[in-house]
């Protein structure tokens, strides 16, 4: 018991230390050099050969390219950028009632059977009788009740990178912004996978149109830190079985 009592105060001793390193700072930004998309958009693109072979074809406004006039400027490869927009305005109550109830009662006599129970009754204590041989009743009850009332609603835009493509097409995407005030960072996360033809003709898709979809929206710094129960009482919560 002792060695883990002293491995649980180093645990908590630990990550107070590491939190003692932000005071007075501010929470730091996520480097970008290595993220997914930074690695998705640094990754060389497909090069137009029939474009570099025909310069009349590159510098017409009607052709199919991507940089044309009337290209389409959808994200569809590694490395291009999408918006998501997250608009999730949801309810949900569900209240339930049950009630149940049973009842039984058993009687068994026998006054008459050759003769048995006038003998047996000579033997038993004074007032016992097996005329009334058995007797039993039982009942029980039970309710129960419950309610969920759940009540979401958050709106935002991120700007998602294309990191992948699947090989049947489908997009995988990922997005991360970071709003710094003050002493309180705000970080918006989201990824899933996208079908091409859900992206609209303004390089726009919903979240219900992401498969997986990964949605996150919190923060770390001082107020968050203020919000959360100290690491002993987290422990504590764990560890005390009452």
């Amino acid at each position: 018991m002792k060695p883990f009592f002293i491995f649980v105060v180093l645990a908590v001793a630990t990550a107070g230390c590491a939190r003692i390193a932000d005071i007075g700072q501010a929470p730091q930004l996520t480097p970008v050099a290595q993220s997914a998309e930074h690695l998705a958009m640094a990754a060389p693109q497909p090069v137009d050969i029939l474009g570099q072979l025909d310069p009349l074809r590159a510098a017409s406004l009607w052709t199919g390219g991507r940089q044309s006039l009337l290209g389409d400027q959808r994200a569809g490869q590694r490395g291009d950028i999408m918006t998501v927009v997250v608009e999730i305005d949801e309810r949900a109550e569900i209240d339930n009632a049950t009630n149940r109830s049973r009842s039984g009662a058993e009687d068994l006599q026998i006054p008459q059977l050759f003769g048995l129970p006038q003998r047996v009754d000579e033997n038993l204590p004074e007032g016992a009788s097996l005329a009334n041989a058995v007797s039993a009743s039982s009942s029980s009850a039970s309710s129960g009740s419950g309610r969920v009332r759940r009540e979401e609603r958050l709106t935002l835009r991120v700007a998602a990178t294309v990191v992948d493509v699947q090989p049947n097409g489908v997009l995988r995407i990922e997005g991360r912004q970071e709003v710094r005030v003050n002493f309180e960072l705000r970080e918006m996360l989201v990824s899933g996978y996208v079908r091409p033809e859900d992206i609209s003709r303004q390089n726009e898709i919903t979240y219900d149109k992401i498969a997986a979809a990964r949605i996150s929206y919190g923060g770390r710094g001082q107020i968050t830190d203020v919000q959360q129960p100290r690491y002993g009482q987290q422990v504590a919560d764990i560890l005390l079985p009452f």
